[in-house]
């Protein structure tokens, strides 16, 4: 077999003390022996081996150090006697690419900071939890057991009654008010101990929403894992779960009020004004944080790139209108969830349980719509305006009207959307809102019809946050994909 001696030898290189040494050494020893080998001629190469390499030329070795270069080459991080040894010089270190950086880290290059999507997932549980005791309140209210605790303590009032003198103690303070004078006499301890712990267990709740959302929201903000944008929100929610707190306690003190003993006709129950106030608060809040959080996860979205393919669709023109849809839509709904909260503080559901007829008629009389007995003086008929807010057949049909309204603008915005090329999450979520709206409409019909049974009427209530969720939700999925 013909064999031709390469002609490029690696030079001897003297061997050094120490590991790096022994290494170079390793490694020129294996480059001289590559280099001396012998090496085949094409032409007694098989003919299966020759196809798998193609021409050679004789002249040129088949074997290089090409293999001994690029192995220590990749050794960049090796000692530098490795990268004297094998004449290869240290590679330099490569840059991240855009898709190598952490969107959930505090900069993204040159970028501004972004918000880890750690802390949309904490918005969102906290939104759930809201979502849980706006029900619970809801159930509260409705089995008539938000006027049980009689005072307001944000330490001592966490630790229930625990011994029978303690049980009693507590319900001779609620004996001294209009509920239980009017209403309640016949109530024994067990009875009271029931609702004791309902309202006991909305207010702990309460307690425990704004331990959960301001300790960690301080937390984050410490660490830097929050832009400053995502910071002042955080900020204004948790505000408002303060002022929460302390609306509750003024609408338990408007039930409070020994004057109600002296009205005539007077029921011991809490402001309508006050309850709507509580709720909207509530709703604000909720909406709050399911905004900021999808928002956040939203951003982390487009950091990493998986809303880019989105971007032909949702940046279309011909969803503009669907848009601004969208966002009426969300008004709706939280208009009449808070004409909702009249309803129940002036308990209008009880009236004309009949729909859609009231009395056997689409609309009521008109001068039982605007009764001047409501009025703010009924002999000149001045303020009356208030018959809005205070005459139960009023705020009923206003609860009618813009629901059936809501219903109506969500069908119209389901229908129109349906000839449009839209993302597979924002079709999904216009679905969901349509089933929504026709589960709300139902409960609302049966609620009225079967007298405001608790379970329907808190089911009613979940149902219109879960309506707002719905919308918001659309809102975001909506949004345009920056370029």
């Amino acid at each position: 077999m013909l064999t031709l001696p390469c002609t490029r030898i690696a030079p001897r290189m003297r061997p050094t003390r120490g590991p790096c040494g022994l290494i170079s050494r390793s490694l020129s020893l294996g480059r001289s022996r590559l280099a001396t080998s012998p090496i085949a001629s094409p032409a007694t190469l098989s003919p299966q081996i020759r196809r798998w390499t193609g021409s050679l030329d004789p002249l040129r070795p088949a074997v290089s150090v090409r293999p001994a270069l690029s192995f220590t080459s990749r050794l960049g991080g090796l000692p530098r006697c490795l990268s004297t040894a094998t004449d290869a010089t240290t590679a330099a270190p490569v840059a991240p690419t855009a898709a190598a950086v952490d969107p959930n880290s505090g900069t993204h290059g040159q970028a501004e900071p972004t918000t880890r999507k750690a802390v949309g997932y904490w918005l969102l549980a906290s939104a759930a939890s809201v979502f849980g005791i706006v029900v619970w309140g809801g159930v509260t209210r409705l089995t008539e057991s938000g006027l049980s605790i009689v005072e307001w303590n944000l330490i001592r009032g966490m630790k229930p009654p625990t011994s029978e003198a303690e049980w009693i103690e507590e319900f001779e303070k609620y004996k001294q008010f209009p509920e239980y004078k009017q209403l309640n006499q016949h109530m024994t301890l067990e009875e009271f101990k029931f609702i004791f712990f309902m309202e006991w267990g909305h207010r702990i709740w309460g307690r425990l929403i704004g331990l959960t959302f301001i300790l960690p929201g301080a937390y984050f903000a410490y660490k830097g894992w929050m832009s400053p944008a995502i910071s002042k929100r955080v900020a204004i929610i948790a505000g408002l779960i303060c002022f929460q707190g302390v609306l509750g306690w003024y609408m338990v003190k408007s039930g409070l009020d020994q004057a109600l003993l002296e009205k005539p006709g007077a029921v011991p129950r809490v402001s309508q004004y006050r309850l709507a106030a509580h709720l909207g608060s509530a709703f604000l809040i909720y909406t709050g944080m399911v905004a900021t959080g999808l928002s956040v996860l939203r951003q982390n979205s487009l950091r990493a790139g998986r809303l880019a393919s989105l971007a032909p669709l949702l940046n279309s023109a011909q969803l503009n209108r669907l848009r601004g849809s969208t966002h009426g839509l969300a008004m709706l709904v939280f208009i009449t969830a808070i004409s909702g909260a009249f309803v129940a503080g002036l308990d209008a559901g009880l009236l004309y349980n009949t729909f859609p007829l009231m009395g056997g008629r689409l609309v009521p009389p008109t001068e039982e719509l605007w009764d001047p007995h409501f009025a703010s003086d009924p002999a000149t008929r001045s303020g009356m305006l208030k018959n809005v807010f205070e005459n139960p057949t009023t705020v009923q049909f206003n609860h009618r009207v813009l629901a059936v309204t809501t219903f109506t603008a969500i069908t119209a915005v389901y229908l129109a959307s349906r000839r449009l090329a839209l993302p597979k999450s924002v079709r999904v979520t216009l679905h969901s809102l349509m089933g929504l709206a026709v589960v709300q409409v139902s409960l609302g019909i049966s609620t009225l019809i079967y007298l405001v049974p608790t379970e329907l009427a808190a089911a009613h209530q979940a149902g219109s946050l879960s309506l707002l969720t719905a919308t918001l939700c659309l809102m975001n999925f909506l949004k345009r994909v920056p370029k």
